[in-house]
């Protein structure tokens, strides 16, 4: 199964949550464009994450030095980001996949299409990540609502972080499940991985 990492916004925990996720179903994963590595990539913090495991991390398909938006990130390398080209190199593994996003569902890949087009062109189930933040009920229902529109297939929502407690609120106006929530940890080893990663994969076997 393909299984697309999204969020409602940047910065809001994906990659945490993609690492929890791989350990939990024993998956392998794949972020098929990074924008802006001077602090390392996301597939760095991942295979750091599973090291010791059989989990395989797959190389990018696009990875471009500015962090910023993918399109804009890949004008200035005179890029252009292929979706066909994504679906071409996506593993072919007997396993799950976590795939993690850049951003969220309505950032902008090339002049034409979002992440959310590159979802549907891999055929991927998708779990939502939402951060608790000042304004996250907002964000969090506005990706709900594109999900709605574009039908995307959801399995839920993992919450991460310490704010305010908005999570069931958000569950019930979405109408969208809630897998777990990731508590906020100074640290994120192997350890606190590995705990989050049993308790996501209960949750997740009444889902999938």
């Amino acid at each position: 199964m393909n299984i697309f990492v999204t969020g409602i916004g940047t910065g809001v925990g994906k990659t945490l949550v993609s690492a929890i996720l791989t350990r939990a179903l024993e998956a392998d994963y794949w972020k098929p464009v990074q924008a802006g590595f001077d602090d390392g990539t996301d597939s760095e913090f991942i295979q750091q994450a599973v090291k010791g495991t059989s989990s395989v991390i797959h190389p990018e398909t696009y990875k471009f030095w500015l962090p910023a938006s993918p399109h804009i990130a890949a004008r200035k390398e005179g890029i252009n980001i292929s979706i066909e080209k994504i679906c071409a190199s996506i593993p072919v593994i007997n396993r799950n996949l976590i795939i993690e996003g850049a951003g969220g569902l309505m950032v902008p890949l090339n002049e034409k299409a979002f992440v959310a087009d590159l979802i549907k062109a891999l055929n991927a189930k998708v779990i939502l990540v939402s951060r608790n933040y000042l304004g996250s009920i907002n964000h969090s229902l506005l990706t709900a609502k594109v999900c709605r529109d574009l039908d995307l297939p959801v399995i839920g929502w993992i919450f991460n972080d310490q704010f305010l407690d908005y999570e069931e609120e958000i569950v019930r106006w979405s109408n969208i499940p809630k897998i777990a929530t990731v508590p906020y940890s100074e640290t994120t080893d192997g350890a606190f991985i590995n705990s989050q990663a049993a308790i996501v994969r209960e949750a997740l076997k009444a889902l999938l």
